[in-house]
């Protein structure tokens, strides 16, 4: 993959620039979040007109969108702005992402991820009808299975709070599909990694910023733990290229595709690649076990977002790694100053 990293990247841009992004209405939900704002910046640089809607307010952009504040499970609300902006595509990022976090406070991790997903669609349904409505599941929505690489026709198995939720909205977001017709489409990603990640409890950005300085890393589990690592930049040229098979096509509607690598990393194996990365192999992981009800082992088999989307990594680990660790250098040293 390294080696067409470039002509890949490069021939999906393309691609993406002569399609019909430009000046198409567009509703980003959780469009201040870590991949949310990524997406965001993106659709800017294509002509589209952004809205974001969140909690909290962009601000790590530099051309500003059009911001509403506001809690996804508010109906009244949700209905107001579709009806209002009548978007051509909404894209729903808006989530409780933290595993741990679902553990503590389950509630929230419920009511944020399950009813916001199904007041969007509603609201989606009763007040405009988007050209789409592409919801952000997960990789967790599989649970914990036996047979990986996992492929979109296997069951929906979350088990824990974060996991249960997911398996819930994607669900719901083809059931709307299935029943009334909503053109919904589904992206399953893998774990999300790159610069702009503000939640240190994940291990990629908190590695890197112990190393910075000087601290040994922490891993909270026992280290084993396997999961299939996607760069940001990947994650969202799936988006994009979802979208526009979307806007041309309507066949893909209905559906659920996996963004993955196909290729798991064991926690100790991303700790020690970043510690090779940023030359810090004097520093040894402290391994806490601590990690309670949390999948063991999991990958994604993106075969099909390759032939129906054309779409596949073309990051490395190594290669997203590396532009993460400078993404990290260079912003942590400026908030020092």
């Amino acid at each position: 993959m390294a080696e067409g990293k470039g002509s890949l990247e490069n021939l999906a841009l393309i691609m993406i620039q002569m399609s019909i992004f430009n000046k198409k209405k567009i509703l980003v939900t959780g469009g201040a979040g870590f991949i949310g704002s990524w997406l965001v910046r993106e659709l800017i640089g294509l002509g589209a007109q952004v809205t974001v809607f969140d909690l909290k307010t962009p601000s790590n952009l530099q051309r500003k969108p059009i911001f509403i504040k506001g809690d996804v499970r508010n109906l009244n609300l949700v209905k107001k702005i579709i009806k209002e902006k009548r978007p051509d595509l909404v894209f729903h990022l808006a989530a409780q992402t933290i595993v741990g976090e679902a553990l503590k406070d389950p509630l929230l991790t419920l009511s944020t991820n399950i009813e916001g997903t199904w007041k969007i669609l509603e609201a989606s349904r009763a007040s405009y009808r988007p050209k789409a409505v592409i919801v952000a599941s997960s990789d967790k929505a599989y649970g914990d299975q036996p047979n990986i690489p996992y492929q979109e026709n296997m069951p929906l198995m979350g088990l824990y709070p974060y996991d249960c939720s997911k398996s819930s909205a994607d669900l719901i977001s083809r059931m709307y599909f299935k029943t009334y017709g909503l053109p919904v489409a589904v992206v399953r990603s893998a774990n999300v990694f790159g610069g702009g990640d503000p939640h240190f409890s994940r291990i990629i950005p908190d590695t890197i910023r112990r190393l910075l300085s000087n601290q040994n890393p922490v891993i909270r589990s026992d280290g084993k733990l396997e999961r299939d690592y996607l760069y940001i930049k990947d994650a969202v040229r799936g988006y994009l290229v979802l979208a526009e098979a979307i806007l041309k096509r309507k066949n893909v509607l209905g559906q659920a595709f996996n963004f993955g690598t196909n290729r798991p990393y064991s926690v100790r194996e991303i700790v020690s690649v970043i510690l090779d990365l940023m030359y810090k192999n004097n520093l040894k992981p402290i391994i806490l076990n601590e990690a309670e009800n949390e999948i063991k082992n999991q990958s994604l088999d993106f075969s099909k977002a390759r032939k129906v989307l054309k779409w596949q990594p073309a990051y490395t680990l190594k290669d997203g790694l590396e532009e993460t660790i400078l993404w990290y250098t260079q912003h942590l040293k400026a908030k020092k100053r």
